[in-house]
């Protein structure tokens, strides 16, 4: 049985689609060629608001990121529910989130200038070095591996959904979302569950593959992919706004 944290590539994801015996099949590059579809559609949304935000139109971004954060997570339900639609809510999903993350992206760099390339530069670099280690066997997706981090992954959902909840009460966890050193390695460890999700997709995306799964379910693996790299990058900027303002 193959375990992921990630909830669009779980094993389910495969088990639950007949497998094609035409040619137009998954394959592991056109996984590949689809994520770099995906991610030059975050790019290209996110330069658009980030553009807006440093001509001064800032209310506007506001809007941007709101509209984009919503449908986004519309787009993914829909994703997760119907796969078969992947090929068309999977880079709407992409378009969605670069409103969202361009927009934030602006305003920490406005606060802390150099901030933005220092998280893409760590996102990028962190893909690259897990997949060389995937890919070198240095790190293998073994079962218990897949179950320690599918647990750590529940864990630090769990926690996100409890301070959200406890924020309409006015209740906030300044210990683990602060800028102390409690904060910090809370971020840490989140940072590295976040990247080690990275080699679960790996996985994944091979093993459906050399199933032979439908031409569609690149698209799947590619969003499943494109969400985790989002999630990555989000943790890393947060990690260094922690970092950022210990020095201020």
């Amino acid at each position: 049985m193959m375990r992921t944290s990630n909830p669009i590539l779980n094993n389910k994801t495969f088990q639950q689609h007949t497998i094609s015996n035409s040619a137009e099949n998954m394959t592991l590059n056109g996984s590949v060629n689809k994520s770099f579809i995906l991610l030059f559609c975050v790019l290209l949304s996110a330069s658009y608001t980030w553009g807006q935000f440093f001509n001064g139109n800032t209310a506007s971004v506001s809007g941007l990121m709101i509209i984009g954060g919503i449908a986004g997570f519309i787009l993914a339900l829909v994703t997760i529910f119907k796969k078969t639609a992947a090929p068309i809510t999977a880079p709407l999903y992409a378009l969605c989130q670069g409103l969202f993350l361009g927009g934030i992206s602006a305003t920490l760099e406005q606060s802390y200038p150099g901030i933005v390339i220092q998280a893409v530069a760590l996102t990028f670099g962190t893909l690259f070095c897990l997949l060389s280690a995937y890919k070198t066997k240095l790190i293998q997706a073994t079962e218990n591996f897949k179950l320690g981090i599918f647990a750590a992954t529940g864990s630090i959902a769990l926690i996100y959904l409890v301070s959200f909840i406890l924020g309409f009460f006015g209740i906030q966890i300044p210990a683990i979302f602060g800028a102390g050193p409690i904060g910090i390695l809370f971020s840490l460890v989140v940072v590295t569950i976040a990247a080690l999700n990275l080699v679960l997709d790996f996985d994944f995306i091979e093993k459906g593959a050399e199933q032979n799964l439908p031409k569609y379910m690149e698209w799947v693996g590619a969003f499943g992919l494109m969400v985790t790299l989002i999630w990555l990058y989000i943790e890393i900027l947060n990690l260094l706004v922690k970092l950022r303002s210990q020095n201020k």
